[in-house]
């Protein structure tokens, strides 16, 4: 594989593999005994800790891309149809393809198809009700669709109230908006909570897409920063990582020791965690934007890793987990055997995304930048 480093920045393909890694390793608790445990918790939050960091990296690099075509002088619809085209040319080609081959695992496995399978094609399946089990990884897509969609087209159409204000202040303010926005129907659900659990929390609040759209703007926020603040976000790197490492391991240590549980703590969990942590990864991106690049030894399989996490991520847990655990019980191993079964899963999770990488991911996303494509759109 072929690999541009130059155009690369490391810092941030750390930060996608290392969420991707996170999300892969949580899910291996579905090869361990079932019993509860300080390295099953600790799985368990890794698994959540990774899919918000996608959430932030993910909206500050469509927030850089969307503040420069929002700020250009002949801004119009065509650049936000152009945002669109070149997301949905980088999502959907590997989303769908998946969601079919799950379909068509499920026949294979004789499992129930959930009732609404209509809605995953139009990533309505966690839109504001819990998220069926049926290809369980999919609960982030809808929330990242919507943000491509919502935020942009909130930028177009506020110029049409012609606001003697500034296309970056206005920015700003759609970005704030929309984070407000989405603190207030976590309010909302927290208000008619009726059933206060962290497993019902885990798949609805946590996993419904009218709840968490704000968690992509913490990154867009970002974005608007590392334009307007370039010195401060430059000069602050170190300290605002060391404010959002403060924060991170500082509540999630509190939660333990201090044993804030939803029971007893539902504003909590319900209005302030999720933007807590959200913000606390975004106080890393000033630092690891500004690093650029590696000795080979961690430049190379880093990014490899983080070049296919999108791949790994449709594919780790519903495609080759699921087959693993068809083909071979885990319910008797010893811990050689457990350990062998976790190496075999992340062996052919790594190759099998590798594959759609290279034979399908990429050709679409080469097929998005030729000119064809370009002919098109600006025809």
């Amino acid at each position: 594989m072929k690999i541009n480093y130059e155009k690369r920045i490391f810092g941030l393909d750390v930060m996608r593999a290392f969420a991707i890694l996170l999300v892969v390793f949580s899910h291996a608790i579905w090869i361990l005994p079932p019993t509860k445990s300080f390295i099953t918790d600790l799985m368990s939050l890794a698994g959540v800790i990774g899919v918000e960091i996608f959430f932030v990296l993910s909206g500050f690099l469509i927030g850089r891309i969307i503040y420069k075509l929002f700020i250009k002088e002949d801004f119009s619809f065509r650049d936000v149809q152009y945002f669109w085209i070149r997301r949905w040319f980088r999502t959907l080609p590997n989303y769908y393809l998946v969601l079919i081959f799950n379909i068509l695992l499920a026949f294979y496995l004789s499992t129930k198809l959930p009732d609404n399978i209509g809605s995953y094609f139009l990533f309505l399946q966690n839109f504001n009700s819990e998220m069926p089990s049926f290809f369980g990884e999919s609960w982030s897509l809808p929330i990242e669709e919507f943000a491509y969609i919502i935020g942009p087209l909130l930028l177009y159409l506020v110029l049409f109230l012609k606001l003697n204000i500034s296309k970056k202040r206005l920015f700003l303010i759609v970005t704030l908006f929309i984070i407000t926005l989405f603190i207030v129907t976590k309010m909302l659900y927290n208000a008619n909570d009726d059933i206060k659990s962290m497993i019902f929390w885990n798949v609805n609040l946590k996993a419904m897409t009218i709840y968490r759209i704000d968690a992509i703007y913490y990154g867009v926020l970002a974005a608007w920063v590392s334009f307007e603040k370039p010195t401060s976000w430059c000069k602050y790197r170190w300290l605002l990582l060391i404010i959002g490492g403060g924060i991170f391991v500082g509540m999630n240590v509190m939660i333990t020791l201090k044993q804030i549980f939803i029971e007893t703590h539902s504003f909590f969990w319900n209005v302030m965690y999720l933007p807590l942590n959200s913000i606390a990864i975004a106080c890393a991106l000033p630092l690891l934007s500004n690093i650029k690049s590696a000795p080979k030894v961690l430049l190379k399989p880093i990014t490899y890793v983080s070049i296919i996490s999108y791949s790994m991520y449709l594919l780790h847990y519903s495609v080759v987990l699921q087959l693993l655990k068809y083909k071979v019980s885990t319910d008797y191993l010893t811990m050689i055997g457990i350990v062998v079964y976790v190496a075999v899963y992340f062996v052919l999770t790594l190759v099998l995304s590798y594959l759609l990488y290279r034979f399908f991911e990429r050709p679409m996303t080469n097929l998005r930048d030729s000119q064809f494509i370009k002919r098109r759109y600006d025809s």
